[in-house]
């Protein structure tokens, strides 16, 4: 989901929910600590050079539990940080404190912001060796051969 589909969101929605892909939601008491641009450059194993941009946002469960995120309050916190940092209307990758950081996808189901997970994935495939799909093979069509090790033959 890209930056400028959430802030439409908000304008929309009278609480800001994040529902993990458990089901389970991020407690409603959260804050959102950062909200940033993050640049990756790197080299995939086929040899390509990449750069990926990403808006980041960061969420935070504190132990105040009054504490409430209005969908306007986000929007200006959104807006401050494409002010002061340049953002621009890249995907919105969302950090929450699991066992380790997890990094997840954001996806809206109509009332709550859902947190979708992410995937690996190798970006070269067409040089790593990697097969398309799994070749099909019937029994019936293979060559038959024939045993060296037949009854009486002596091989064993």
């Amino acid at each position: 989901m890209k930056l400028s589909e959430i802030k439409e969101i908000l304008k929309t929605v009278e609480t800001v929910n994040f529902q993990l892909p458990n089901g389970t939601f991020v407690p409603e008491h959260f804050h959102v600590t950062e909200v940033g641009m993050i640049t990756k450059n790197f080299i995939d194993c086929g040899g390509t050079v990449r750069n990926e941009k990403v808006v980041n946002f960061q969420l935070w469960d504190a132990n105040d539990f009054e504490h409430r995120l209005k969908p306007k309050k986000l929007n200006d916190i959104i807006a401050l940080s494409e002010k002061a940092l340049g953002i621009e209307d890249y995907e919105v990758e969302v950090e929450f404190q699991a066992e380790t950081i997890g990094k997840y996808d954001l996806g809206f189901n109509g009332k709550d912001f859902l947190l979708l997970a992410k995937q690996t994935a190798c970006l070269a495939q067409d040089q790593c060796g990697i097969p398309k799909g799994k070749m099909k093979v019937s029994l019936k069509d293979l060559p038959q051969q024939t045993s060296c090790c037949t009854p009486n033959s002596g091989c064993c």
